[in-house]
């Protein structure tokens, strides 16, 4: 057959080619960003008990109503905002499918939607599938903030959509409050609809507060909000997230949602109900993190790469400049064979070539995995 394809670029992730290469070379993985320390024994308690109760068949489409009650509960504990759960929550498969989910309720043929890069890889594909077009601004390196006046550019009638992630995936950078004030200043008196990735929205660092979309009233009334509890729960393969949004988006969401999905998975929902019954299971995360991170940058100390604290998420980048000048995937692919510490270029993260010389690594790791990561890297 004479197939065309409808993602003619688009190859194998890179999360799964690097974890790949990886497993091939016995190779410390810290590539792909999931923890390698156990879930909490009550949570999978909790989902057990669920299971024997029988609660294993669908749950309504847009989640089990508890589980939405618990989460507009931790929305308004969180960040003041009243969310109800009848008409403006739904439970996704992921926080993928619900990004996935709101680009396709949304984006039609040669709609624009502005996308920062670099960016989580699940963007543009959704948007090209739709028949979307993406329309690129860069983040300023070294810090990685938005050219806020390069995106008035960017700007137009055909503007849709404009996406943003904070805390980011890649660049562990995270927006102030200044930056979500901007994006109201040049989307006021539009239809443009704001997506905003937040599987970080826990794990922020330094004191820093994490200025959800949730928090800011003007910009809320037209943004879909995405969250993960596989993020948040350490159990990233439980795929089982969720969206926040004013009831007439939620509407057309929970459309396409019903076609994609239609539910996720019962008893897991079941048992994050009884779970978020007490704040303190997502609260303190960052502190969790935050010596996670200092963990590994400090047993870095000496290393010929170079270091930029993150200040959100589980990811780390560095500075690979003073040692090679290869090309990222280059470097990556040597660091994973002959060295046996996976990582992950950033370069990845863009639509058009780039050499930073930046590698993403995982910090969501014990201790030991990281010390033993940090001492090959030492010596390199």
């Amino acid at each position: 057959m004479n197939l065309v394809s409808k993602l003619p670029l688009v190859g194998t992730s890179v999360f799964a080619v690097m974890t790949q290469l990886a497993r091939e070379h016995n190779a410390i993985n810290l590539s792909q960003g999931f923890p390698d320390f156990p879930v909490s024994e009550e949570l999978i308690g909790l989902i057990h008990e669920h299971m024997r109760k029988g609660h294993n068949q669908y749950a309504p489409m847009p989640g089990l109503p508890l589980l939405r009650e618990r989460i507009a509960q931790k929305t308004e504990l969180l960040y003041g905002a009243k969310y109800s759960p009848e008409t403006e929550i739904t439970v996704t498969a992921g926080a993928t499918q619900a990004l996935f989910t709101a680009i396709s309720a949304f984006i039609r043929k040669d709609d624009e939607v502005v996308v920062f890069e670099p960016a989580y890889d699940s963007y543009s594909p959704a948007i090209r599938l739709n028949g979307g077009i993406p329309r690129v601004s860069r983040l300023q390196a070294p810090d990685f903030s938005i050219n806020w006046q390069e995106v008035e550019k960017l700007l137009s009638s055909s503007t849709r959509m404009i996406i943003i992630n904070s805390p980011h995936n890649p660049t562990g950078a995270i927006l102030k409050a200044s930056d979500l004030e901007m994006l109201a200043k040049l989307t006021r008196d539009s239809e443009i609809l704001i997506l905003s990735d937040e599987v970080y929205e826990h794990i922020v660092f330094d004191g820093q507060q994490h200025e959800s979309v949730c928090r800011h009233a003007e910009l809320s009334r037209r943004a879909l909000v995405t969250c993960s509890f596989g993020k948040t729960f350490h159990a990233t393969g439980w795929k089982t997230g969720y969206c926040v949004a004013p009831d007439y988006l939620m509407k057309e969401l929970r459309k396409v949602h019903q076609f994609v999905v239609f539910c996720t998975n019962t008893p897991l929902q079941h048992a994050l109900a009884d779970f978020l019954e007490d704040p303190k299971h997502y609260q303190g995360l960052e502190t969790f993190f935050e010596e996670k991170r200092n963990f590994f940058i400090n047993a870095l100390q000496g290393s010929r790469f170079g270091i930029r604290p993150a200040q959100g998420t589980y990811f780390q980048m560095l500075d690979y400049s003073a040692i090679s000048d290869e090309e990222e995937m280059d470097f990556a692919r040597r660091l994973t064979i002959d060295f046996k510490v996976a990582s992950v270029p950033t370069s990845s993260f863009y639509s058009q070539p780039v050499n930073n010389h930046l590698l993403r690594f995982c910090f969501a790791k014990s201790e030991e995995t990281l010390e033993n990561a940090a001492r090959i890297l030492c010596k390199i």
